[in-house]
């Protein structure tokens, strides 16, 4: 019988798993959400540039998180796959799965670059890049060259929490890092040497994707634990169905943050329009390109927050599978407390360091209004982002324990129900600022919503051995045809 090689994740403190694990995934993700916010800087900082690339690149930014979204389908959905297969001691299921994840990725980000060519205009419409002529050029020109580069980014995405699952969370990390120092190197080339405008911001990204997912394909045919073989590359509708429900609430989460943004965009461009100083043609940018900014800080922090949960994937996985429920409360409880301290700590950052931010993105080029909406907007937009911290955590461990339907129900709760529907509710109300209050509403409403399920997941983690099984991993008492 073959010894599980991954049984060190059963083996040592939790709270040293937790910092082997989780801090090359925050890295990963921080470097991730680095490329875009990378560009907006530049970008904001070129005087040809200023206001209308950074509203240009708030306009394309959910564009890209669809292919991030499909991309942590695959990836995460296969992170837990593997996990749970090593921990149940099948690593043939481990292969395939990840031989699958592998076809899946190259031909869905074919198929999402093809139809971003193809309706470029209207998709860029529907996002808010309408909101005067010049944020249109400038949202055109960046889309088509991001695209171009959309199958190696998702490439790149999908295979880093693979690569951390088959025990390298540090090549992941690398592999990423190198990617991020290409695009840091090159974007003040392009932007400030040669001039490429937006065009300059996203051939320097995309060659970062490039170097990620070249790194990755060597990884694939280096692996330390799960051996691929020709076998494994043959789709499987039973793989590929449990990989894909184990990765849907990371999709979920993610694709509904689009329609969030959306929905954001459009309600900024409407009422921004109707504002006495934002409806002026020269300051019209100004609200859609500052709440991106905001939203570039949000998604540093959350990096770090899904980045500690998710590096946490491998280690649930593989406890669940060997009934370990011990340390996956011990885990549960860490991480809970980890992710409200950095919740707290951004909150003090937002609240009495606005002025700070808005300055690294271009402040002293811009009008007053510009900063003083910022001010207001962070301090608005973020005030509750330590319930936005905890929300995203238990979302995530829940996805990790195989409870996807509780993760994926908690999520869309969140972005569609309260964050589509009171960015569309509240401006009706208070203008521009109903906007900004969408934000901390819809998450004091999730997490009360949160805390039952943390209190019930406790409880259910109590359970006896074969019985929590049944609960959280219920397609591990089947075999595979």
């Amino acid at each position: 019988m073959e010894t599980k090689s991954n049984s060190f994740l059963m083996e040592e403190p939790v709270s040293r798993l937790m910092g082997k694990y989780a801090v090359p995934c925050i890295i990963s993700l921080l470097v991730g959400a680095l490329y875009n916010i990378v560009d907006q800087i530049f970008i904001a900082n070129a005087s040809y540039l200023g206001s209308y690339g950074n509203a240009a690149n708030t306009v394309v930014f959910p564009l890209t998180v669809i292919a991030l979204a499909l991309a942590v389908m695959v990836g995460d959905g296969c992170c837990a796959f593997v996990s749970l297969s090593l921990g149940k001691d099948k690593p043939q299921d481990a292969g395939r799965s990840m031989g699958n994840s592998i076809l899946l990725t190259v031909g869905l980000g074919l198929i999402l670059c093809a139809v971003y060519l193809i309706f470029s205009s209207r998709i860029i419409a529907m996002f808010g890049g309408t909101v005067n002529e010049e944020t249109f050029r400038h949202s055109k020109e960046y889309f088509f060259w991001i695209t171009l580069g959309i199958p190696f980014y998702m490439f790149g995405q999908a295979m880093n929490p693979v690569i951390r699952a088959d025990g390298s969370p540090g090549f992941a990390m690398a592999s990423t890092l190198a990617g991020a120092a290409v695009n840091v190197v090159l974007d003040p080339i392009f932007i400030f040497l040669f001039r490429w405008g937006m065009m300059g911001a996203a051939v320097a990204t995309v060659a970062g994707q490039i170097v990620t997912a070249v790194l990755a394909v060597w990884y694939l045919s280096h692996t330390k634990i799960v051996k691929l073989c020709r076998k494994d590359f043959k789709l499987n509708g039973e793989i590929v169905r449990r990989t894909l429900l184990l990765g849907i609430c990371s999709f979920l989460s993610q694709i509904s943050l689009v329609a969030a943004m959306a929905a954001i965009n459009n309600m900024i461009r409407q009422y921004g329009a109707r504002d006495a100083v934002f409806g002026q043609a020269q300051y019209a940018q100004i609200p859609m390109a500052v709440v991106g900014i905001v939203m570039k800080f949000f998604q540093i922090v959350i990096s770090i927050v899904v980045g500690m949960a998710a590096g946490c994937i491998p280690i649930v996985g593989y406890n669940m599978g060997a009934g370990a429920r011990k340390r996956v409360k011990e885990l549960f409880t860490k991480l809970l407390i980890a992710e409200t301290v950095v919740g707290i700590l951004a909150l003090v950052i937002v609240e009495f360091f606005p002025v700070g931010l808005i300055g690294i993105f271009g402040a002293a080029n811009e009008s007053a209004y510009y900063t003083d909406f910022a001010v207001r907007a962070f301090r608005i937009y973020l005030c509750m982002i330590v319930f936005a911290c905890v929300n995203k955590a238990a979302f995530i461990f829940l996805q990790a324990m195989g409870k996807a339907a509780a993760s994926t129900m908690l999520s869309m709760v969140r972005e569609i129900v309260f964050g589509v529907g009171f960015a569309l509710i509240l401006p009706h109300f208070y203008g521009l600022d109903g906007v900004l209050y969408s934000m901390p509403v819809s998450d004091i409403l999730t997490f009360v919503i949160s805390g039952i399920v943390i209190v019930s997941t406790y409880r259910q983690l109590g359970s006896r051995h074969r019985d929590l099984l049944r609960q959280f991993c219920p397609f591990h008492f089947r075999k595979f045809t």
